[in-house]
């Protein structure tokens, strides 16, 4: 107990070393993939890709993150942060490569498959990370680093993706590729282990099975998080739509207004959140980011021009963009044990709502064009209410 007493006093220390590196490491794992987003369904169409394929291409991913996300967040309780983090980069390294040298479809699954798989222990086992080297009342802004980096890397990556597909449409896959080696070997010199071998230990003999997370009042914020992971993915794959048929938008415009969306909920949560949670708490920042997403909903039902669309995403932007780090640091406070698989479970209930929300969103802008943001209103009522509701239960234990 004393080493890893001792261990725990000298990653505090080093967290102001440790949170940069993680968001340098974030930045280039979601730049690599955000590389390859507006080149992917060129790239399947050329290989034969019905439309149909192209959404079981997409959603293939999603799959492998939702069902192998909790198994990497317990092996990083097993093993230690560092290892597992670099298994999910390497798998990013190999699939970009794979997918650069396929000249069939099925190649493209597969290599899609095989990326799915191995970097769902990114996101979990990062978050996890960060909840070994911060405090819990610098929880909040740890997560929110680790989220910052990922809305960056987001942002800046499909520009990078399209300067290189001008010169071939596999390009952008070796760009990727070739990053994500490079953060493989950033990890692997720079990186330093989080979790003490002696703690490994007893995470192994103590860490709590998933049933457990999923039957005591914690099990609420999971699907919170999930209405939350709906209500967004179903913006994201209508909005364009939207746009244009209410203000007349094209891309190009599309494109600034989502970087302008992605920049200011970056900016939060890199710079806010942590501040917030540690004044207010967790609940009171996740209650308010509920709040705004829902007015953010609301506003984009008012969208004429390119200025309102621009203002009124960012609000629903600011506002999504502080729910999930807050979930994350209140998850990983409570949980005393097993950071891994709370962050793996978590993660798989975040991969769910991405894989069911664009087709619903889908259907019902089919139904009537603003009935994803008028859902998106219910869902994060229905969000709202659940953290009372756990908020009355841990009131009550």
């Amino acid at each position: 107990m004393e080493s890893i007493l001792k261990w725990e006093v000298n990653i505090m220390a080093e967290a102001k070393k440790a949170l940069p590196i993680l968001f340098i490491v974030m930045f280039l794992v979601m730049i690599g993939f955000g590389i390859i987003i507006p080149v992917l369904p060129f790239y399947a169409e050329a290989l034969g890709a019905s439309p149909a394929e192209l959404g079981w291409l997409m959603a293939v991913y999603s799959l492998m993150q939702l069902l192998f996300a909790p198994m990497w967040g317990r092996v990083s309780d097993r093993v230690g942060r560092k290892p597992v983090i670099m298994i999910g980069i390497f798998g990013l390294a190999l699939s970009f490569f794979l997918m650069g040298i396929s000249s069939s479809l099925w190649m493209l699954f597969v290599a899609r498959i095989v990326g799915g798989f191995l970097s769902a222990a990114n996101m979990p086992t990062v978050m996890a990370y960060a909840a070994d080297i911060t405090s819990e009342e610098d929880r909040g802004k740890g997560m929110g680093v680790v989220g910052a980096a990922t809305g960056l890397g987001f942002i800046f990556g499909p520009a990078v993706g399209g300067v290189f597909s001008n010169i071939s449409l596999n390009m952008p896959f070796y760009v990727a590729g070739t990053s994500s080696v490079l953060t493989f070997f950033l990890v692997f010199l720079f990186l330093k282990e989080s979790l003490a071998a002696e703690a490994r230990g007893r995470h192994q003999a103590e860490n709590p099975p998933l049933r457990r997370l999923l039957s005591g009042p914690l099990s609420i914020l999971f699907f919170l998080q999930l209405f939350i992971s709906l209500s967004l993915a179903g913006l994201e794959a209508t909005f364009a739509y939207y746009a244009a048929e209410k203000a007349g938008l094209g891309a190009i415009q599309l494109g600034y207004i989502f970087m302008i969306m992605g920049l200011a909920s970056a900016i939060v949560q890199g710079g806010l959140v942590g501040r917030l949670t540690k004044k207010h708490g967790e609940g009171t920042v996740i209650q308010a980011g509920i709040i705004i997403s829902a007015l953010g909903f609301a506003l984009i039902l008012l969208v004429d021009s390119f200025l309102t669309a621009a203002i009124f995403l960012t609000v629903f932007g600011v506002g999504n963009g502080v729910i999930r780090p807050s979930v994350s640091a209140l998850l990983t406070r409570q949980s005393a044990e097993g950071h891994g698989s709370t962050t793996g479970l978590l993660s798989s209930f975040d991969s769910l709502g991405r894989i069911i929300g664009p087709p619903l969103g889908g259907w019902l802008f089919a139904v009537m064009i603003g009935l994803p943001y008028l859902s998106g209103i219910v869902l994060s009522i229905f969000a709202f209410i659940l953290y009372r509701f756990y908020r009355g239960q841990t009131v009550k234990a």
